[in-house]
């Protein structure tokens, strides 16, 4: 009874805040840290951390349905970073098939959204990139919002990146160091970001009460806004993210103006 009566609570509560969003400034780009899948499992008494990754995994396409409801246009999924690649191998191989399962799954046929694998695709197994690559193939031309799925992730190794790939260019050019000083600015670095050509984040949002970036878009989030919450991913509500775009849209953003 006590559960039932929290549940309609929450339902109206929900249903409040939907309707005080209406008009409200909505982010263009959210990104998210989906983070405490293991914590969660740990505090339910599950021994296999495994358990709360598949649970966060099935949390996933529900959320992406609630950014397609309040007309967000792109999503950063934040799933393995480069750091996770050290993981021991027993527990990192269950995690990459997890991964690989939520790309198939928002690949399926029935989903409209477009999947871009985001990250140091190099460094992961090839069966994991091959699974990667097909879903952005399969998701190219669909109507739906971008989904970047950050997987072999890190912002430093992003940036680096982006920097080689820019030398790269210019060196095929025939461009001299001397020339790419006198005209390089932040806007041709950005031209290399995994990221390129999609508008940065407005609203990072993270799980498990962690306030920190771990990495997550280093520059691209120089100008966003931020909410932290308690909640395990695997908890992770409508009524929370919704609470995420109150935050924002209360904010004044002055981009530092």
């Amino acid at each position: 009874m006590r559960q039932w009566a929290r549940d309609v609570l929450t339902q109206v509560y929900e249903r409040r805040l939907a309707q005080a969003l209406e008009g409200a400034a909505i982010p263009r780009h959210v990104g998210v840290i989906v983070d405490g899948n293991r914590r969660w499992a740990r505090a339910i008494g599950l021994e296999d951390p495994n358990a709360g990754h598949r649970r966060g995994a099935d949390k996933i396409a529900g959320f992406l349905g609630w950014c397609d409801e309040a007309g967000v246009e792109v999503v950063t999924l934040f799933l393995l970073s480069t750091d996770n690649l050290s993981r021991p191998e027993p527990e990192l191989l269950p995690l990459l098939r997890i991964i690989e399962g939520v790309a198939e799954d928002l690949a399926a046929p029935d989903r409209r959204w477009q999947l871009r694998p985001v990250g140091a695709l190099e460094l992961l197994p090839a069966e994991t990139v091959a699974v990667l690559k097909q879903a952005a193939e399969d998701t190219r031309d669909r109507p739906g919002a971008t989904v970047n799925l950050a997987v072999g992730y890190g912002g430093r190794r992003e940036i680096a990146d982006a920097v080689r790939s820019l030398l790269a260019e210019h060196a095929a050019r025939g461009t001299t160091l001397d020339e790419l000083v006198g005209v390089l600015d932040a806007e041709h670095i950005a031209e290399h970001l995994y990221t390129r050509g999609q508008p940065d984040p407005d609203l990072v949002i993270r799980t498990s009460g962690e306030q920190r970036l771990s990495g997550f878009l280093l520059w691209q989030t120089a100008h966003s806004e931020f909410h932290f919450t308690d909640v395990y991913w695997p908890d992770f509500r409508r009524v929370d993210f919704l609470r995420a775009l109150r935050a924002y849209a209360a904010r004044h953003r002055r981009f530092g103006g």
